[in-house]
């Protein structure tokens, strides 16, 4: 194309692709209870209309006997695959309403990940090692994000009206909602205060869970 386009063509043109583009909107959100910083919670945002499906991949490690991360956000539609980083293995398996199954028992990589398609909390466990639990939350939006260790998130998304949700694995209760509206070029600051169930005990090594993982060290995986 050459520069000889008349100005008014070149005005409608930048018109089309102004208009083509997203209105953008900034949302922070600090997440704490009792005054002090919560990472691990989970914040979506839902519009009225429904996310497309998406075809992505996710992981959840197995690490020093514990689930890494403990705590993984995903879009329904996506896959997780359970690699097995540790030394002795693992039977992963959940019996959550959102998605049931169980990856009998391995180690290093299952050959399929597991596909999650119903928006829910899922709570993943093993049934060698019953301190070991995770939680995969399986949203049905594009627009989601965990706190980090101070407690903040910061998600740019298109402008628009959004039912904001806060859930954490230890929230008492429901997930917590708000309604917001976002507006283009504008950031908002949300404080979400959150009331916890107090924290689980400390992982505990008993004689029968020793004996067990010696049992199953030195076992093939079943088919």
């Amino acid at each position: 194309m050459g520069l000889d386009m008349p100005l008014g063509a070149l005005a409608g043109l930048l018109v089309l692709f102004v208009a083509g583009q997203a209105a953008a909107a900034r949302l922070d959100v600090k997440v704490t209870s009792d005054a002090a910083a919560l990472p691990d919670a989970v914040i979506s945002l839902h519009g009225s209309s429904p996310a497309t499906a998406v075809k992505a991949t996710a992981s959840m490690d197995q690490r020093d006997m514990a689930f890494v991360p403990g705590v993984l956000p995903i879009q329904a539609g996506t896959r997780v695959v359970f690699p097995n980083s540790d030394q002795v293995r693992h039977q992963v398996y959940s019996f959550s309403e959102a998605r049931r199954f169980e990856l009998p028992l391995y180690a290093g990589t299952p050959a399929e990940p597991v596909l999650f398609e119903r928006a829910g909390v899922v709570v993943v466990g093993c049934n060698i090692h019953d301190w070991m639990i995770g939680h995969i939350v399986v949203l049905d939006s594009p627009h989601f994000a965990k706190s980090n260790v101070d407690g903040e998130v910061r998600m740019d998304v298109p402008a628009g009206r959004y039912r904001l949700q806060v859930w954490h694995p230890r929230l008492r209760g429901d997930p917590i909602e708000r309604e917001l509206e976002l507006v283009d070029g504008d950031g908002r600051i949300e404080v979400i205060e959150l009331a916890l169930a107090p924290p689980p005990p400390p992982r505990q090594g008993s004689d029968r869970l020793r004996a067990l993982q010696e049992k199953f060290r030195g076992q093939k995986p079943r088919p």
